[in-house]
């Protein structure tokens, strides 16, 4: 898990320290620096940090060039980073700048040092979330568009256990994973059916997949995902609602029933399937739901990080928010484990910035600062209809 890292240099991030939690909420208006901080740490993750270099095009995410990575105003000072996991040492790396390079390089490593630390510090810590080969999930924005037929992927639902950067591979990975169980007791959903054994011990259906319909349930009501394998390398999905009379109804494809469905899927089934040590970071996750949906994915974010598990959410969602601050209130996550980031541009005579606020919670869920056009939108509304 990351502790702590500190950007230098970086887009709109001037300088900033983030000491990291369980749960991390990245707050403020659009174009204020929110994926900036997200965009460098796939670039980590992307990049030949052994070999000290830092590379802009990749696997998660192209900036550009050079021009493009670093801090306009920068004034000759370098583009660089700390970073610590856990208890760990920290590791520096600052990089050159030249113009129109589509990566950076370590100046350590230019100036001919040796690469004993950094291959000691990557390799000591590459079971960490953020440099794993199988406990790291991205979920972009832009995640994928209701669709009937999807992709199989092998290699990245059984051996990187991973859906995909627009969770283009849900349907395979809930097709082939769907019958194991969660791995956490505490986000088994409260209307989880219960049986009892012959040992008269209480049985919860805690699989993946039922999991999965049980929250998604509370994105739209009844709702039910159907998997089928129709060939080697392809899944098709379906939706059924439930039907008090029949059972279930007829199956719909997911053209046929709307955006919020297929954008929270990815997301659910991400969060239910995470595991001990995982990194999760997920750009808006309140896309096309409905605000009591949201308020409820809140608190599935809040239930999954209180175990051992790193998510990193943006969000423009008041309810998300809120859904964590009651989450909190309510003991489902400790307050210690939650922390938000509310990132404001700054414009000087001479530059412009990310300022970026670090907001606690107290055991009530107050937080423990409200910048301007924190959740005062709803208020500006109502005092005008008032």
């Amino acid at each position: 898990m990351i502790k702590n890292i500190e950007i230098r240099n970086f887009k709109s991030i001037k300088k900033k320290h983030f000491q990291l939690k369980n749960l991390n909420i990245l707050l403020g208006l659009n174009g204020q620096g929110k994926s900036s901080f997200i965009q460098f740490l796939l670039l980590l993750r992307q990049s030949n940090l052994t070999g000290g270099q830092l590379n802009l095009s990749g696997n998660y995410t192209n900036i550009g060039n050079t021009k493009d990575a670093i801090y306009q105003y920068h004034n000759g000072e370098s583009l660089g980073f700390d970073i610590q996991f856990d208890e760990g040492a920290y590791m520096n790396m600052e990089f050159d700048y030249q113009i129109g390079a589509n990566s950076f390089k370590d100046i350590k490593n230019i100036e001919g040092a040796d690469l004993y630390n950094l291959e000691h510090f990557f390799n000591t810590n590459q079971n960490q979330g953020l440099f794993s080969y199988n406990n790291f999930q991205y979920l972009k924005a832009d995640r994928i568009s209701p669709t009937t037929v999807h992709l199989k992927n092998n290699s990245q639902v059984v051996k990187m256990n991973n859906m995909g950067d627009t969770g283009e591979f849900t349907v395979d990975f809930l097709e082939t994973r769907g019958h194991e169980k969660i791995n956490f007791k505490n986000c088994i959903h409260p209307k989880t059916q219960q049986s009892i054994n012959n040992q008269n011990e209480i049985i919860r259906d805690d699989k993946l997949l039922n999991q999965v319909n049980l929250w998604l349930s509370e994105i739209s009501p009844n709702v039910s995902i159907k998997t089928t394998a129709i060939s080697s390398n392809a899944v098709k999905l379906e939706y059924q609602f439930a039907q008090p009379t029949y059972g279930t109804s007829n199956a719909f494809l997911p053209e046929n029933v709307g955006f919020g469905i297929s954008y929270a899927l990815p997301v659910i089934t991400a969060l239910l399937a995470a595991r001990e040590g995982e990194l999760l970071i997920i750009e808006n996750p309140e896309s096309h739901i409905h605000p009591r949906g949201q308020a409820e994915l809140g608190k599935l974010i809040a239930l999954v990080a209180q175990n051992n598990v790193q998510i990193i959410i943006e969000t423009h969602s008041d309810h998300i928010l809120n859904g964590i601050r009651v989450a909190v209130k309510e003991k489902d996550i400790a307050k210690e484990n939650v922390v938000a980031f509310y990132f404001n541009k700054v414009v000087e005579p001479t530059e412009q910035y990310s300022d970026i606020t670090d907001i606690e919670l107290d055991k009530n869920g107050t937080l423990s600062e409200y910048p301007t056009n924190l959740l005062d939108e709803w208020s500006n509304l109502i005092s005008k209809l008032i």
